[in-house]
């Protein structure tokens, strides 16, 4: 697999991403019981948007001094690239979360426990499957068109389904749980599980954890293939797709109350993966360059939030 990743800088990001879940546990409180303002979400959105900023502005400085400005200039543009396409596809993935909470009657201060359990396996699953990838790619170079029409396939279902929320009752996770384990009525604060009268039971937080965990798996499975359009880079592919799952809790947290505000989102990211999947599958006659993909990428995503901002405007004044 090549890449432009050397040792030293595998180990000086994976300390970037201990420091930063540190830095979310004990500063932004990960693993303790409290409600998250608007405020706070927002500056920690900040911070975690900066710290992907100043990552690409000193991995531009590094490979401009080694490399050269041309290679330089390629590696940060497709790192921007693919951590706007990661954090764009994110968006649905926090949505779902709002969905999964809501069914279980999951208070804000309940969520951070379960959000942190999942970002942490949310890390660990893509850092698999990205390396896995990266060399299923390398060894086997049509899977590329494989990747591109599925993310084809994908984004004309999010359009055809945008309208469904999925039923939670029925997941046969859930049902399996359900009919081997257990569970209690009601919340027991942020456990996961409690004895009642010497029986181990499950608690609904439990359940939540685990379909919020599912959801990085199918998230996982859509948005790889994604970024393997943009760069086959496993260090630009890691890097990207990390920054932009560390600062999804504080994301979610800053959409929570807005999330009716986009409701119209979803068919911007649907027009994102069919974009990047036609990308994928013409790419032996057409050669889309990563600047243009960025251009077009953005632009999508800005007509979504745009567009989602202007008609729950007016669905708003219908209203009143």
């Amino acid at each position: 697999m090549e890449s432009i990743g050397t040792w030293w800088m595998w180990v000086a990001f994976a300390v970037i991403v201990l420091a930063m879940l540190a830095a979310d546990l004990f500063l932004f409180k990960g693993g303790q019981q409290h409600r998250v303002s608007l405020r706070e979400a927002a500056a920690w959105s900040v911070a975690w948007v900066s710290a992907a900023m100043l990552f690409a502005a000193g991995l531009w400085w590094y490979l401009d001094v080694s490399l050269g400005r041309l290679v330089a200039n390629e590696k940060a543009v497709a790192f921007l690239t693919g951590y706007l396409v990661e954090k764009s596809l994110a968006v649905d993935n926090v949505f779902v979360w709002m969905m999964i909470f809501s069914y279980f009657a999951v208070p804000l201060e309940l969520q951070r426990r379960v959000l942190l359990y999942g970002i942490v396996g949310a890390i660990a699953l893509r850092t698999i499957l990205i390396f896995a990838g990266s060399w299923l790619v390398t060894e086997f170079h049509w899977l590329l068109y494989v990747f591109g029409a599925f993310l084809v396939i994908t984004g004309i279902k999010m359009v055809w389904f945008a309208e469904h929320d999925p039923n939670l009752e029925k997941n046969p996770f859930i049902r399996w749980i359900r009919n081997h384990y257990p569970i209690t009525e009601r919340l027991e604060g942020e456990r996961f599980f409690v004895m009642r009268d010497g029986v181990r039971m499950a608690t609904p937080l439990l359940l939540a954890l685990v379909l919020v965990e599912i959801s990085d798996v199918i998230f996982a499975v859509d948005s790889i293939p994604a970024i393997f359009a943009i760069t086959t880079d496993p260090f630009i592919v890691l890097t990207s797709n990390l920054f932009a799952i560390l600062g999804l809790r504080a994301m979610y947290f800053l959409l929570a109350d807005l999330g009716d505000r986009f409701s119209l989102l979803k068919y911007g990211l649907a027009a994102i993966l069919i974009f990047i999947g036609t990308k994928m599958l013409i790419v032996e006659w057409v050669k889309i360059p990563v600047m243009v993909s960025l251009g077009v990428v953005a632009v999508l995503l800005a007509l979504a939030v745009g567009a989602s901002l202007w008609h729950s405007a007016r669905e708003r004044a219908h209203a009143h």
